[in-house]
């Protein structure tokens, strides 16, 4: 499989987030060609801020996994990650990140902050922005619309 292949997984997981109710955003984690781990936001089901896509997958690869070193492995999601997820995806050792749409309000990665070229980051890993953003940014603006 190839990095669209795996960023269309992502939106299936987003496509299901929006059907419950949430923003649409969702993420994959691949190692060895794999899917080791999806989710998408659950902050409103779960009651949880911290429910975002990519935490929720974070946390479902280390399990799989048995370690909180998710070395040699890649993430895919729907939309620029915040400083939060950020941080986690570092934390976490992610081999390379692979995005959809930029989030000019409140991402981290190529917007906002640059968290990955901060002095104070562990681990930056190889970052892929632009995979699936027109499907990407297109789900979100109509998500987004619908609720005007």
């Amino acid at each position: 499989m190839n990095a669209a292949t795996f960023m269309d997984l992502a939106l299936e997981q987003a496509e299901k987030a929006e059907k419950a109710g949430e923003v649409p955003i969702g993420c994959v984690i691949v190692r060895d060609g794999a899917v080791i781990a999806r989710a998408g936001n659950r902050t409103l089901t779960d009651r949880d801020p911290t429910a975002h896509a990519e935490v929720l997958a974070l946390r479902a690869a280390a399990r799989a996994l048995g370690s909180e070193r998710l070395t040699g492995c890649d993430l895919y999601v729907t939309l620029e990650p915040c400083t939060m997820c950020a941080a986690a995806i570092s934390f976490a050792r992610i081999r390379r990140l692979y995005f959809g749409a930029l989030d000019p309000k409140g991402g981290a990665v190529e917007s906002g902050v640059r968290f990955f070229a901060s002095p104070t980051c562990h681990h930056a890993p190889e970052v892929y922005p632009a995979v699936g953003e027109t499907r990407a940014a297109a789900l979100l603006r109509e998500f987004f619309k619908a609720r005007r």
